[in-house]
């Protein structure tokens, strides 16, 4: 670990003591999986871990945040989140995050208040602020604080501490909820939704992490880490019978690669700019 890389730790970890308490947003991946596990050695019993479940979340998610923190011994509630029935949300607009976000932390803003706790905790990090995050004007608008990116904690510092705490989660691929792969504008179905689900799912498990299946209408665009590009060649004719059973008719795989967010080149920079204030 480095040295700047430890003076954040160490920025972290004030942080978070000056609250006295807290509320995680915790859904299992890289970022809020580090950002729960400080928080529990500094807060202790004073920490509460909240899961959103819901048909944008994959179960396999849901299951891998319940085993973390019950391995911790922490206070977990899951509580279930209907994104789908927020007006404006399933029309897939360029700011459908802020929608998801402000109903997810109003309700642990409430959770919070009522378990006596003044502070709910997202886990944005610093490279966000350079990122299309329409979900930073609800946390903004709710109080919500972000103490990774108010460390200045990088990606890949959270990767790198979280190695050397001994996380499973360090060198986990990036996730977002499945409404990502929809481009702006197309409804989001819980049909489509459990297509996606489940495309993804059977390639993860011929052994491709970094990923995304998107969904576009009757194609299926596959992003795969640029190293895996020539290793799935040998599972093509398997996939796309399976992706083909689900409803696409076309399957395609992106020369490009794996890109996080890869949804938002449609988006102008103008579109960005106000959409993550």
């Amino acid at each position: 670990m480095t040295e700047l890389t430890l003076s954040k730790l160490e920025k972290l970890k004030t942080i978070i003591k000056e609250t006295g308490g807290a509320v995680v947003a915790f859904s299992g991946g890289v970022d809020s999986t580090f950002l729960l596990k400080v928080a529990y050695d500094v807060l202790g019993s004073k920490v509460l871990a909240v899961t959103a479940n819901s048909e944008t979340y994959p179960k396999r998610e849901l299951e891998a945040a319940k085993a973390y923190a019950k391995s911790l011994d922490i206070r977990h509630i899951v509580i279930e989140t209907l994104e789908l029935e927020i007006d404006g949300f399933a029309d897939n607009p360029p700011d459908r995050c802020f929608y998801c976000k402000h109903e997810l932390f109003s309700k642990l803003t409430d959770i919070a208040k009522s378990n006596g706790i003044d502070y709910v905790f997202d886990g944005s990090n610093y490279d966000d602020r350079n990122d299309h995050r329409p979900g930073m004007r609800a946390a903004k608008q709710l109080g919500v604080i972000s103490p990774l990116k108010q460390a200045e904690m990088t990606k890949d510092d959270i990767r790198s501490i979280s190695k050397e705490l001994g996380l499973s989660t360090w060198n986990k691929p990036s996730f977002a909820c499945l409404s990502s792969r929809f481009p702006y504008g197309t409804k989001i179905t819980p049909e489509k939704l459990v297509v996606i689900g489940e495309a993804e799912d059977y390639i993860r498990d011929l052994g491709f992490y970094e990923l995304r299946v998107r969904h576009h209408d009757n194609i299926a665009r596959i992003e795969i880490g640029k190293a895996d590009l020539v290793k799935i060649i040998p599972f093509a004719d398997q996939i796309v019978a399976k992706l083909k059973s689900l409803g696409f008719l076309y399957v395609t795989l992106d020369l490009a690669g794996y890109k996080t967010g890869s949804m938002n080149d449609t988006l102008s920079d103008a579109e960005k700019s106000v959409e993550s204030k």
